[in-house]
């Protein structure tokens, strides 16, 4: 038995070894430090929960270098095989994570040219709004991307941190869901006290978190069910996520529904967006167990709305619509 227990680990080391070069690439501080002109605040590009983030180029490709806190890189060796698996973490609706640099917590990330769906949202640097079609387009790409998450073996990977911040878009207008797993990066207290810290003083962030899950600390893949739904009513809205379940319920009953969606956006098809907002009303329900299931009930809806979209001719969109490439990815 025990023979045959230290070949096991023997082997497991083996395939950690073989993999660990070729799943991701490991850069040097060095490196790191060259591509963002020593980490320059000319450089930095945003702030998300687990630090700054900053612009770069690395092998002539323009990346994004998120820089860990102190307080949230964890022992090397975990780290390496934390970054292991994130890395070989690939779908098309996922930010993809190029690279590291271990010794110093540097994650390094595709850098995507139409910066956060909540910058495109709300237009910050005067981006045209984003068509009804290409909206039902990104809400069935994030909840694709949410399935897959969910189904990773051998246990659901839950994102803890869904929100429009975190949804980036490259210059097709494809939308790639950023900071997965980033919780299992760091110790469970620290990735802890960022939702507590998110939870008290980021009221933004506040909004998508799951309130069963606040009660009871019990994390689900259902908790990423709720902060989905709040983000599709902020997508068809444009508005901030406080109180916005309320709103929309309010204006459905009394039947002013058409009044709350994005007023920038001039050909709304009206009822199909009120199925859209009853289907993510389902989603922000108080209790999980009264929130649809994604892959059964969500995902086949918002399908069907994006094949509307797109049959609505808006494939040609996104090429005349580029933002300002340096636009913010946090």
């Amino acid at each position: 038995m025990k023979a045959k227990r230290e070949a096991e680990e023997k082997n497991r080391a083996l395939d950690v070894l073989s993999n660990s070069d070729v799943r991701y690439r490991k850069y040097t501080i060095e490196e790191i430090q060259a591509a963002t002109n020593k980490f320059s605040s000319s450089m930095r590009i945003g702030e998300g929960g687990y630090g700054p983030v900053f612009k770069g180029k690395l092998d002539h490709t323009p990346v994004a270098i998120k820089v860990l806190r102190s307080d949230a890189a964890q022992g090397r060796k975990q780290f390496q095989q934390e970054v292991e698996v994130l890395s070989s973490i690939r779908h098309p609706n996922m930010v993809l994570l190029m690279g590291a640099c271990p010794e110093y917590g540097c994650l390094v990330y595709e850098f995507m040219d139409n910066g956060s769906l909540e910058d495109r949202l709300y237009r910050k640097g005067n981006t045209p709004p984003i068509p009804w079609g290409i909206r039902f387009k990104i809400a069935a790409d994030i909840a694709t991307g949410l399935l897959f998450l969910h189904q990773t073996k051998p246990e659901p990977l839950v994102h803890r941190d869904l929100k429009p911040g975190n949804i980036l878009l490259d210059h097709h207008y494809t939308c790639k869901i950023s900071d997965v797993g980033l919780a299992r990066l760091v110790p469970p207290s620290v990735a802890d006290s960022v939702t507590q810290y998110h939870m008290t003083s980021a009221a933004g962030t506040f909004c998508y978190i799951d309130p069963e899950y606040q009660q009871t600390g019990k994390l689900g893949t259902k908790s990423d069910v709720y902060s989905l739904g709040v983000m599709l009513l902020q997508i068809i809205t444009a508005r901030p996520p406080m109180g916005l379940t309320h709103h929309v319920e309010r204006a459905i009953q009394k039947g002013t529904f058409g009044d709350l969606l994005d007023p920038t956006v001039p050909d709304w098809p009206v009822e199909e967006a009120l199925g859209f907002a009853r289907l993510a009303l389902k989603c922000a329900e108080l209790r999980k167990k009264d929130r649809p299931d994604l892959g059964r009930d969500i995902l086949p809806e918002l399908n069907r709305l994006k094949e509307l979209g797109m049959k609505h001719g808006l494939g040609h969109w996104h090429t005349s619509h580029r933002s300002n490439p340096s636009e913010s990815f946090s």
